[in-house]
């Protein structure tokens, strides 16, 4: 959510801002309610002052033998009348709330104009592309002669957009997982966590999915009602919520892996063959808590985690800085990470890492201590996939396939395969 202070004090730089996004703020309703709150907030107030110097009144006729019953009966005409009033405050307040969890953030300055991914920006690339002397295969067809990718039998089981992994693709993908936290731990110093995989209202809420998103995300109908969590993000910056972190331990380093669940409404059509897009898939997940002056450095970092683990692998990548009309509704600035498929002789997104600023911060009243003025201030958050361990998985199939079909174990996972070296 945004400073409330800002579209107060310069209502049209807001709009200014928010029409990078191509966002139209609904400026009369706010104004509106603004001038509605202010008009009840202070009749309110003064409904409030006079109810207290009634109340005192009363003690001094008391004290002097007077009859109190016309006060007392003007302190509960004025109690009435000040309930209604804030009973209104609060409704208007729920109104311009409403308005509010709406609105997107602000975006950073050098992010390029744009309606959509074909107006990202590419700052580089990284890596070979593979050149195969045979025809190369998608990951679907390679996983159906391994007989360890079935996604008929994920149907029957739940529905599509499901699948179920045997033998050593189940192994490998569980060895990429375990490589990914290694490094992460060990080398960019994260500290591992594990989490629900259940979240409720609030949490959602704290993050930005809800109430905007809810449509994405799976609910499970119970009392209270939960939410699948469609990423790690959710619980794990949750767990700084309405919490003031020292500042000895800033900046908080975090990584998760979880499943994922996401309904993809409106994805229909989309990426419907093989594992691209599923309703279920494995993800590492990076999130960092930091000051505020330290969120960009942290961006380029946590970044630059995920693209140690594309290296290590040997997978030929892009980093891609997204446009204005592509960058998420609670990022102020975000870069995917594409990796190279051969079958589709293009890149596919493997990681997206977003810097929030004070954004989700907010939502979450997440603050730290300011050592130099002894007050709590809002933290900067940040999150990325570290990676989604479906995607890297047919990524290493595709560009480490053999000509008989078999997959060539990346050197990095040898060890966390037993020593497997091919998949066969």
């Amino acid at each position: 959510m945004l400073d409330p202070r800002l579209f107060r004090s310069d209502l049209e730089y807001v709009q200014q801002q928010l029409a990078r996004r191509g966002f139209d703020f609904d400026a009369d309703t706010y104004q509106t309610l603004e001038s509605q709150r202010k008009e009840i907030q202070v009749k309110t107030q003064e409904l409030q002052n006079q109810r207290n110097t009634r109340s005192k009144a009363i003690g001094q006729a008391k004290a002097k033998g007077e009859d109190i019953r016309p006060l007392l009966d003007e302190v509960q005409n004025l109690g009435e009348q000040l309930k209604a009033a804030e009973t209104e405050l609060a409704e208007i307040q729920e109104k311009i709330n409403d308005l509010m969890t709406g609105v997107p953030n602000f975006l950073a300055n050098d992010v390029p104009e744009g309606s959509n991914e074909q107006d990202n920006v590419e700052i580089y690339s990284w890596g070979d592309k593979p050149k195969f002397s045979f025809l190369v295969k998608d990951h679907v067809d390679l996983g159906a002669q391994l007989q360890g990718m079935d996604f008929e039998l994920g149907a029957k089981i739940a529905s599509a957009r499901f699948v179920v992994l045997k033998g050593p693709l189940a192994r490998l993908q569980r060895a990429i997982i375990q490589f990914m936290l290694d490094t992460h731990i060990v080398e960019h110093g994260y500290i591992e966590t594990y989490v629900p995989f259940l979240a409720n209202a609030d949490s959602l809420y704290g993050t930005g999915q809800l109430p905007k998103f809810e449509q994405d995300l799976f609910k499970v109908e119970n009392d209270p009602g939960f939410y699948l969590i469609p990423t790690a993000e959710v619980p794990v910056t949750n767990i700084v919520r309405d919490v003031i972190v020292d500042n000895s331990d800033m900046p908080l380093k975090f990584v998760c892996h979880t499943p994922c669940f996401r309904s993809e409404a409106g994805a229909y059509g989309k990426d419907v063959k093989g594992m691209i897009r599923q309703h279920q898939f494995e993800k590492v997940e990076l999130v960092q808590i930091v000051k505020p002056e330290d969120s960009v450095k942290a961006h380029e970092d946590l970044s630059g985690h995920a693209e140690n683990i594309l290296q290590k692998l040997k997978l030929p990548y892009r980093k891609v800085l997204l446009c204005s009309g592509d960058t998420g509704f609670s990022s102020n600035k975000t870069y995917d990470l594409e990796v190279w498929l051969p079958s589709q002789n293009t890149y596919r997104e493997i990681s997206s890492c977003s810097n929030f600023k004070d954004f989700q911060a907010r939502r979450l009243q997440a603050r730290w201590r300011n050592p130099e003025t002894g007050k709590p201030e809002l933290v900067h958050t940040l999150n990325g996939s570290g990676l989604a361990a479906g995607r890297t998985l047919i990524a290493i199939m595709e560009n480490y396939q053999n000509e008989d079909g078999s997959i060539t174990v990346p050197d990095v996972l040898v060890p966390y395969m037993g020593g497997m070296s091919c998949v066969s």
